[in-house]
Formats: structure tokens, sequence, C-alpha cells
């Protein structure tokens, strides 16, 4: 869990992902699009990921990945960021992260 709370206070999007999941290419790709550069963490690529997987199933995130913090808060998974961006949330809440400038 400190391994979490250091991570996503580093950048203000923190994308925790896996690199076969499809959910995680659509997010990182919705992110990209609207010119963020998130900071994305593969889970089955670095030192530790499993830890860190199991780590955010405790906290609530389930399925674990993709896990979205913007500004250091969880946002959630695929789900939750796309109702986000259906009812035009997201983009208001990445401008007050300092995510976005336009």
């Amino acid at each position: 869990m400190d391994r979490i709370t250091k991570l996503t206070s580093e950048k203000p999007v923190i994308i925790f992902s896996k690199s076969s999941c499809c959910m995680c290419h659509t997010i990182k790709t919705l992110f990209n699009g609207f010119g963020v550069n998130p900071n994305v963490h593969e889970l089955d690529e670095i030192p530790g990921g499993r830890e860190v997987e199991q780590a955010l199933l405790r906290i609530g995130c389930n399925p674990s990945v993709p896990a979205v913090f913007i500004g250091g808060e969880l946002v959630g998974g695929a789900n939750e960021v796309m109702s986000l961006h259906l009812s035009r949330s997201l983009i208001p809440m990445l401008k007050k992260a300092g995510a976005l400038w336009v």
C-alpha cells in the first residue's frame, strides 16, 4: 500500500495496467488522445507487480487493472473512467489535477 501511495503522488495521472489487457489499452489510448501523458505502471513487467496488484484489489479495484489515479485519488477502473468521460466530468478533473492545460 505504501508503494501505491508513493507512486500515485509522483504525477497527476497514474495508470496501473497490464500489457495484455485490452481495457487497459483503451484507457491509455483515451488519456493519450486528450494529450495527457499518464505515468503507466505495467504490473506484468515491473518487479513486485504482483504485490501491487494484490494491494489494488485490497483497496477496492476489482478487477485490479486498469486502476486510474488522478491527483493522487483513486478514480477506479475502465467503467468509472468511461462514466466520467461520458458525463463530461473527466476533462475538468484532469485540468484540476494539472494533467491538462487546454
